[in-house]
C-alpha cells in the first residue's frame, strides 16, 4: 500500500536522475565553451607554441573544475541548510501552535474538495504522529522534499567531473598539433560537432525544440571561441 504522506515515492529516483542530468548539464556546458575559447585566443597570439596553449588550458581546466565543483557544493550545501531551518521551524510551530497548524493542514483538505467530515478525520489521522505531520507540512505547505544530505558533495564532484570531460575535449588536438592555428582548425571542428551533439540532447531531455537548441548551442560556442580569437589577433597586431 502506498505511503499517504509519499503516495509516489518512485519519483525519488527521478529527481535524483534529474538533479545529476542538471550537474553534467552545467559543468559539460562551461567545460566545452571556455577552455575552447581560451585556446582559441591563446591560438592567435602563440601560433608555433602549443606547449604554452596546453599548459593554459590545463590549468584553466583545473581551476574551472575546482570553481564550478565549489558553487556546485555551496548550492547544494545552502539548500540543505535551507530545508533544516524550515523544519526546526516548522517543529516549532507543530508544538507552539498546534490549532494553526492544524487549520491549515484542514485548509490544505478543503482544497481536495473533501467534506467536513473527512476534513476532519483527516486532519486528526495526520496530526498524531508530529514527525509526519511535520513532514506534511514541509511538503505541501512549503513545497520543499528533503534533500539528500551528501548531495553538496556529490553536486561538488559530477560538476567537476563534467567540466574536466568538456574541457578535455577542446583542448585534445593541440596535443597532437605542430602550430596553433592547426590545432584550432582541428578543436573547432571536433568541439562544434560535441556542442551540436550536447545541445541536441539537452535540449531533448528539457522540451525543447532539439534541433535548434543543439544550433543555439553551437553558435554560442563558435561565438565565445571566434571572439577571443579576433581579440587576440588585435591586441597582437594593434
Amino acid at each position: 500500500m502506498p505511503d499517504p504522506i509519499h503516495p509516489h515515492s518512485h519519483t525519488e529516483e527521478h529527481l535524483k536522475g534529474s538533479e545529476i542530468l542538471t550537474d553534467i548539464v552545467i559543468g559539460m556546458s562551461d567545460g566545452l565553451t571556455v577552455p575552447f575559447a581560451l585556446a582559441a585566443g591563446l591560438s592567435g597570439v602563440v601560433d608555433n607554441n602549443t606547449s604554452l596553449i596546453i599548459v593554459a588550458g590545463l590549468a584553466e581546466i583545473a581551476a574551472g573544475s575546482i570553481a564550478m565543483g565549489l558553487g556546485g557544493y555551496l548550492a547544494g550545501k545552502t539548500e540543505f541548510d535551507h530545508y533544516n531551518s524550515e523544519l526546526k521551524r516548522e517543529y516549532n510551530e507543530v508544538e507552539n501552535l498546534p490549532d494553526v497548524e492544524k487549520n491549515e493542514v484542514k485548509q490544505f483538505f478543503a482544497g481536495l474538495g473533501l467534506s467536513e467530515q473527512v476534513q476532519n478525520e483527516a486532519v486528526e489521522e495526520m496530526t498524531k504522529d508530529k514527525d509526519k505531520w511535520v513532514d506534511f507540512m514541509m511538503k505541501y505547505e512549503l513545497g520543499l522534499d528533503k534533500p539528500d544530505p551528501q548531495r553538496a558533495s556529490k553536486s561538488a564532484f559530477n560538476i567537476g567531473v563534467s567540466y574536466v570531460v568538456g574541457g578535455l575535449i577542446p583542448l585534445s588536438p593541440y596535443f597532437f598539433s605542430s602550430n596553433g592555428i592547426t590545432g584550432l582548425k582541428i578543436s573547432a571542428i571536433i568541439t562544434l560537432i560535441c556542442l551540436f551533439i550536447f545541445g541536441y540532447f539537452k535540449s531533448k531531455v528539457t522540451g525543447v525544440n532539439p534541433w535548434s537548441g543543439a544550433i543555439r548551442v553551437m553558435i554560442i560556442g563558435a561565438l565565445a571561441a571566434g571572439c577571443a580569437f579576433g581579440i587576440a589577433r588585435l591586441i597582437v597586431h594593434a
